[in-house]
């Protein structure tokens, strides 16, 4: 199976392979998006339609998870402690840190998938996530797919190696910069989630008084 026969199944079933798109963007799938940019390219997709697909699917995904947690918790991933325990992580960071955490959530590996119900566990209001969450979809759908496009766009130019030298450099960029990205939130989440040193106070610095004797008592008595 070459990539000019997926490239034609491509055409061939259109509408279900846009749906097909639609739920991986539900499900913040980053490089089935970037994927389907690359098809845009070649013209078995509709670049416009792609990025609007992928823009809806990514907010609903989210506002479809936010609403599970936020009307049901998450009681009912305690059959799965280490996810159960990384949205109570995230959502401590997300009381903390929501304003950018929003936007950039959809990009790291092991955050996207439930920043979602970390979202609807946390203290932040409905309003402001749904109205931040809609832009940053937009962004997100903008962003990955037109990668793709411009990647595919370029290495179709294999002729010129300055263009094919871009493409190729578009995408070391790009998982240059979802890597950082992936490790500077692992390490917020790692230190939300690191216990505070304990500080003694100064009272327990301080020794104990020591207690007179009663030698020492009648002697100050006489």
């Amino acid at each position: 199976m070459d990539l000019a026969f997926i490239l034609d199944t491509i055409r061939q079933h259109g509408d279900a392979v846009y749906g097909l798109i639609f739920g991986y963007a539900a499900a913040s799938s980053l490089l089935m998006v970037l994927f389907a940019g690359y098809v845009a390219s070649t013209g078995a997709l509709d670049l416009q339609k792609l990025i609007l697909l992928c823009w809806a699917g990514s907010f609903l995904g989210d506002v479809i998870r936010f609403c599970i947690a936020r009307f049901f918790g998450i009681g009912w991933l305690s059959g799965f402690p280490r996810i159960q325990r990384g949205v109570q992580i995230a959502a401590r960071l997300i009381d903390r840190h929501y304003l950018w955490f929003v936007f950039v959530h959809r990009y790291p590996q092991g955050i996207r998938n439930i920043a979602g119900f970390a979202f609807g566990v946390s203290r932040v209001p409905w309003l402001p996530f749904h109205v931040l969450n809609f832009f940053a979809a937009g962004l997100w759908a903008v962003a990955i797919v037109s990668l793709g496009y411009a990647f595919g766009q370029a290495s179709e130019k294999v002729v010129n190696d300055a263009a094919s030298g871009l493409g190729v450099a578009l995408l070391v960029v790009f998982l240059g910069l979802s890597w950082l990205l992936s490790r500077k939130l692992e390490d917020a989440v790692e230190s939300e989630d690191r216990p505070a040193p304990v500080q003694k106070s100064a009272s327990l610095n301080k020794p104990a008084p020591r207690k007179k004797s009663a030698s020492v008592k009648k002697r100050a008595k006489g």
